[in-house]
């Protein structure tokens, strides 16, 4: 079959790749309904990350069950499914409290950007839908997979409330799905900062209330303006940069939680400042598993509609272009027909 593999900075290849199998008795293998290519994956993508042999791309998924390993006792056969980026037995202690992402057997999935795909730890990662979703739901549900699901754990480690302000820094796929998720907390005041009309509008559409152009001190002091000088309740932060955790930190007010889910890349920070801040923070990789059956179930009422924020579709033959597309900002997030 055809799958997506790195070879190296910029070099994205759909070749032929083996069929996924079942390698251990606690695994399934899907047929995807539909994939996608991830704002992290544009990290390796552009050389930030080593890439030292050819690399299966892929972790968002969902479609339908063909078989599962003998030990797999919830999920079976003909099921529509969706799971998450992180791999878990959502049983050890750390799921157990809701941090599946850390899971003492974690591992983080892989190759679905593809046809079908094998995914390890079938009863704790995935989970079926009411039934089989409508062509339309398609795109939405995928979003659960990650972005959403990332998004809405930026949301939650914020702590946002009904009736918070709330600022967003980043316009990505993550940073639009925390809005989303802001306003579905019932948060009162939703700052989106972003320079991208489009992405802007979409913020619009999904709950953000202002929009601030501005980046860093600049951005810092609108957000402060539009909150009267004092900052904002929770913060999200979906970039992973310096520039947007500091920008984060200092849009927040004291005592406020920022959620940090973007990957970071070059992030450093002073302790002493830190400290005199009073800030929290939580994040790192979102235990989407936590959140799928809500989500889905979000979605299956249709009272979300993640799936708008791919704004390019190709078939699977066209993956590069998918990349280049996000790479280059002219597209916010690429689905992939496979």
């Amino acid at each position: 079959m055809l799958g997506t593999v790195l070879h190296g900075p910029r070099d994205i290849r759909c070749e032929e790749v083996s069929e996924p199998k079942i390698l251990k008795p606690t695994d399934a293998v899907i047929r995807l309904a539909a994939s996608c290519v991830c704002g992290s994956d544009l990290w390796p993508f552009r050389g930030l990350n080593d890439v030292t042999a050819p690399m299966a791309m892929g972790h968002e998924y969902c479609g339908l069950v063909e078989e599962v390993g003998g030990a797999v006792t919830t999920i079976r056969p003909g099921q529509f499914v969706v799971g998450s980026f992180c791999i878990s037995d959502n049983t050890c202690s750390h799921c157990r409290r809701g941090f599946q992402s850390s899971c003492v057997q974690r591992e983080f999935m892989s190759g679905a950007q593809a046809p079908r795909a094998r995914v390890p730890l079938a009863d704790g990662t995935l989970v079926a839908t009411p039934g089989t979703p409508s062509d339309d739901l398609i795109p939405s549900l995928l979003a659960a997979s990650d972005v959403l699901g990332t998004g809405w754990y930026a949301a939650d480690a914020a702590r946002v409330e009904a009736g918070a302000t709330v600022a967003v820094v980043g316009d990505g796929a993550v940073g639009l799905m925390g809005v989303l998720a802001a306003k579905q907390m019932g948060a009162g005041r939703i700052i989106a900062m972003s320079r991208h009309k489009a992405r802007q509008n979409l913020a619009l559409e999904f709950g953000a209330t202002d929009i601030v152009t501005e980046r860093g001190d600049a951005g810092v002091e609108r957000v402060k303006a539009l909150t009267e000088g004092v900052g904002a309740d929770s913060v999200l932060e979906c970039v992973g940069t310096k520039e947007a955790m500091t920008q984060a930190i200092e849009c927040a007010r004291p005592g406020a939680m920022i959620g940090y889910v973007g990957v970071p890349h070059g992030v450093e920070l002073d302790g002493q400042w830190l400290f005199f801040s009073q800030r929290g923070l939580l994040g790192g990789p979102a235990p989407v598993r936590r959140f799928l059956p809500h989500l889905i179930d979000l979605v299956f009422a249709r009272k979300i509609n993640p799936g708008k924020v791919f704004d390019l579709q190709l078939p699977l033959a066209e993956v590069a272009e998918g990349y280049r597309a996000m790479d280059e900002r002219r597209a916010i997030k690429t689905l992939l027909r496979v």
